[in-house]
């Protein structure tokens, strides 16, 4: 329906032809022009059809380009004014609008372009809008007085606003001295005569601002401006205006008392505080975060980000931060950070960032606050550390307690019994039997205490120090200890540890943990092989994994895997079995907070991989 109502409205503008009309086909040539548009340009008729509008008007204007090529989809165009030259050179002003062009079966053809000369009407518009500027300005000043001195009458002259700012409501006679004498005494009174002065002498202009006293004895801060007046060259008088500017003064000096207190406070917190803008760049630091940062003055910090400070990770999950609260006006408060300054220093905060918003609700910055925790989640680690010591001291305290109570009692029971046969036994022969007896129950239980002794020895000793021992040699150095032992059960060592391997340990627990590891290995080799053992190294995370594999017997791992490393726990018929030796072994790792696995099949052998902890 448009197209249609378009193009009826075309059909009558060609027959009418209103004034400064054009009609342009889509190679932008003017086809067809009314009277008014050619007298209007001062065109020729000859110069004219079958030119290009752009030509005609000496233009290249992309934007009406852009409005005609919409024209020729169908589009009208919204009103848009141009300024051209007229042929006395004179600015003209027209108003021009763009519709299509439709042919009789409704394709368009071109656009039918209308111009209006707005010229007056825009005058004056900018006419009024310069008067409108006036006016704005001298809303702007307000509170301003004016004030003249006649030097023939030797009378000087208020407006009421002057009078206003100086507290005069009444007509009063001024002399030079009595308006200078308005003035505060002391540098406003002195500033001020001699600018008069100046201005009366040298013909000097000024603008002070100074402070005058009212009637009323009230002080105020004024700006002041004069300048003399001459006529063939004799001094006639002066000009000028005063300024109230007090609440500006007083305004001034309470921010700035503000900021100074504001300043103080910030300085002064056991936190680091600073404004950062959109960009992440800090345009405020407080005292905390420059002795943080190693900087002796904000100004090394300001316009910077902490990609110029922190570790490339860090600095994107802090500017990740800064974009979230940026975008979504929503604070990020008490989140734990770890910063990692360039030169490796580490430090854990408690993190808030809050949006700084202004009156359009738009964010413009953050103001982020940060509390140093490192020294804080370092006592946390201690206590945890704490708790798991002790806890595991506890455990082994009331599996300790039940050993004892277990063997002493089973020895206190012997003891008792064969004291019993002994003071019933009449035979000599078997007196003698009993009290061989009661000698190797002595023995065992003295065996017995020793054991439990050692075992309190590596539970008392778990702050001892570690030092760094080469793995290598602590190997060769058991195998030499065990050379007639190894010698005589045909086994074979294999040391595939590097001779520069290095590990932290307490190395008297080295030495009993291989003892005990390679000494089992040949105490339940398989009968039908003779033992090989082999000794690697390796790393996993913070731990040397020392690896001991043999070829004996082997362990059932779903039978006994839970009694393992249980005191008095055997698993093999072997005479020497006593079930001290992994209880023993596994302390002395644990002791050093380490910790031990083992994988192990029957008759095909055992590996047990000792976790040495070179953190900790």
């Amino acid at each position: 329906m448009l197209k249609k109502d378009l193009k009826v409205a075309n059909n009558y503008l060609i027959k009418q032809l209103p004034k400064a009309t054009a009609f342009i086909n889509k190679k932008f040539e003017v086809i067809h022009a009314s009277d008014q548009w050619i007298n209007g340009f001062y065109f020729k008729n000859n110069v004219v059809f079958g030119k290009s509008i752009f030509t005609l008007f000496n233009a290249n204007n992309q934007d009406w380009k852009i409005i005609l090529e919409k024209c020729f989809t169908g589009q009208p165009s919204e009103l848009f004014t141009t300024k051209i030259k007229d042929q006395n050179n004179n600015n003209q002003w027209f108003e021009w609008s763009n519709i299509p062009w439709y042919d009789d079966n409704e394709n368009v053809i071109g656009a039918i372009i209308q111009a209006e000369n707005i010229t007056s009407r825009t005058i004056e518009e900018l006419r009024i809008k310069k008067l409108e500027t006036i006016l704005h300005e001298k809303s702007e000043i307000a509170k301003i007085g004016t004030w003249g001195y006649d030097a023939l009458t030797q009378k000087g002259n208020w407006c009421d606003v002057s009078k206003e700012i100086h507290d005069v409501t009444e007509n009063i006679d001024l002399s030079l001295d009595s308006i200078i004498e308005f003035y505060k005494d002391g540098f406003s009174r002195n500033r001020i005569s001699m600018a008069i002065h100046n201005a009366m002498t040298k013909g000097t202009s000024w603008s002070e601002k100074l402070e005058v006293t009212t009637t009323n004895g009230t002080s105020k801060w004024v700006v002041s401006t004069g300048k003399p007046i001459y006529k063939n060259d004799e001094f006639q008088g002066l000009l000028g205006t005063i300024h109230d500017i007090d609440n500006q003064v007083h305004s001034k000096i309470k921010t700035k008392e503000n900021e100074h207190l504001l300043k103080t406070l910030i300085d002064n917190l056991p936190l680091n505080v600073y404004i950062k803008d959109t960009e992440s760049r800090k345009i405020l630091v407080n005292k905390a975060e420059c002795e943080y940062m190693g900087v002796n003055a904000p100004d090394e910090l300001l316009g910077k980000t902490d990609f110029d400070f922190f570790k490339k990770e860090v600095a994107q999950e802090n500017r990740k931060d800064d974009i979230s609260v940026i975008k979504s006006l929503k604070p990020i408060l008490g989140k734990e950070t770890v910063s990692i300054k360039k030169d490796g220093t580490i430090t854990t905060f408690l993190t808030s960032k809050i949006p700084l918003t202004d009156n359009n609700g738009d964010a413009y910055g953050i103001v982020g606050i940060s509390t140093d925790i490192t020294h804080l989640k370092q006592k946390e680690k201690e206590l945890r550390d704490l708790i798991n010591v002790t806890s595991l001291q506890n455990k082994k305290l009331i599996n300790f307690a039940h050993i004892v109570s277990h063997n002493l009692r089973s020895h206190t029971a012997n003891f008792s019994m064969l004291l019993d046969f002994l003071v019933n036994e009449k035979e000599e022969a078997e007196k003698e039997s009993i009290l061989n007896m009661l000698r190797n129950a002595s023995d065992n239980l003295l065996d017995t205490l020793d054991n439990l002794n050692e075992v309190v020895a590596i539970s008392s000793n778990i702050n001892l120090d570690k030092t760094p021992i080469n793995l290598n040699n602590k190997v060769e150095s058991v195998k030499q200890n065990l050379s007639a032992y190894i010698k005589k059960n045909k086994a074979t060592i294999i040391n595939e540890i590097p001779k520069n391997a290095e590990i932290k340990v307490i190395p008297a627990y080295v030495d009993s943990i291989f003892m005990n590891f390679i000494t089992n290995s040949v105490k339940y080799k398989n009968p039908d092989k003779d033992p090989v053992i082999k000794i690697s190294i390796s790393k996993e995370g913070n731990y040397s994994v020392v690896s001991i594999t043999d070829n004996g017997l082997g362990i059932d791992l779903k039978k006994y895997g839970n009694k393992l490393f249980g005191m008095y726990k055997t698993f093999h018929k072997h005479k020497d079995s006593r079930g001290i030796g992994l209880y023993i072994t596994k302390n002395q790792v644990e002791a050093m907070n380490g910790k031990i696995t083992v994988s192990s099949q029957v008759n095909k052998g055992t590996t047990f991989n000792i976790y040495f902890n070179e953190k900790n």
